[in-house]
């Protein structure tokens, strides 16, 4: 990166652990809800302000940076050309809402197309998770090992159960199998809580039909880093401008995933 990596890191985990206490303190106000695209699709003002805060932080420190952002406030993106921060001020919004837990900061750098910097933060549980590519993925200080390979029937797979029964992206026929073969799965409501329980072992896949950029950008780095695959459902590498279906698992699970239940990508 131009600007040096290991500033923008340190500035990211200040405004990220800074945010993060600014949600704890609004838990016991009364909250503006909005709906977005559906009436399950919700948005609220510590959403926005959470997103308003980052911009403001950014712009004035790294002004020559562009911003994706779930709520809009950032830049209009065409592509990912220079230095830019992908970001979701609260990842499983509903979740907020209605218990206060299981939600979370997503933040992540990309340069030129590349993830540089990712950081997903538990703000309920003080669980700090990031990355800087090629330097190991870290929990409050603590780094992970890297995943082990595993199949299907000794994995708990993370997916919403609504994809398989009513999904007209992905045939249900493909997905149930899958779940019967599983040895278990989960469904947290927060993309980037699934994505970094991937990455620290504790669900072994996550895939879902569909999903924006700024929920799966830091997740895939971390993935990345400790060994794991991260593809869309057809096997193809993400568009970081747009919504992907996403497959992320430990090595040999997504190929079994792929090829055995998803039929290639050839559905």
């Amino acid at each position: 990166m131009t600007t040096n990596i290991y500033e923008i890191n340190t500035y990211a985990q200040q405004w990220v652990k800074e945010a993060g206490e600014s949600i704890r303190a609004s838990f016991p106000k009364t909250l503006d809800i909005k709906t977005k695209s559906n009436p399950n699709d919700l948005v609220t003002n510590i959403d926005k302000e959470t997103e308003q805060y980052f911009i403001k932080k950014i712009k004035a420190t790294f002004p020559d940076h562009q911003i994706l952002g779930e709520e809009g406030y950032g830049d209009k993106i065409d592509e990912l050309s220079g230095i830019v921060w992908i970001i979701d001020p609260i990842d499983g919004t509903m979740n907020f809402i209605h218990q206060q837990r299981n939600f979370a900061i997503s933040v992540a750098v990309y340069e030129n197309g590349k993830g540089r910097i990712g950081l997903i933060y538990d703000v309920v549980h003080d669980e700090l998770y990031h990355v800087i590519r090629g330097q190991g993925v870290f929990m409050n200080g603590l780094e992970l090992p890297r995943l082990e390979a595993r199949g299907v029937s000794e994995s708990i797979i993370a997916l919403n159960a609504t994809w398989v029964t009513e999904n007209r992206r992905l045939p249900p026929s493909l997905l149930a199998p899958l779940v019967k073969k599983a040895r278990g799965t989960r469904s947290y409501g927060s993309a980037a809580l699934e994505m970094v329980y991937v990455a620290s072992g504790r669900i072994d896949a996550y895939l879902t039909p569909r999903l924006a950029p700024w929920d799966f950008a830091a997740g895939v780095i971390m993935i990345e880093e400790l060994g794991g695959v991260a593809t869309n459902l057809r096997g193809e590498p993400f568009d970081l401008i747009k919504e992907n279906s996403v497959l992320v698992a430990k090595p040999g699970l997504h190929s079994e995933i792929l090829e055995v239940y998803l039929q290639g990508g050839k559905w």
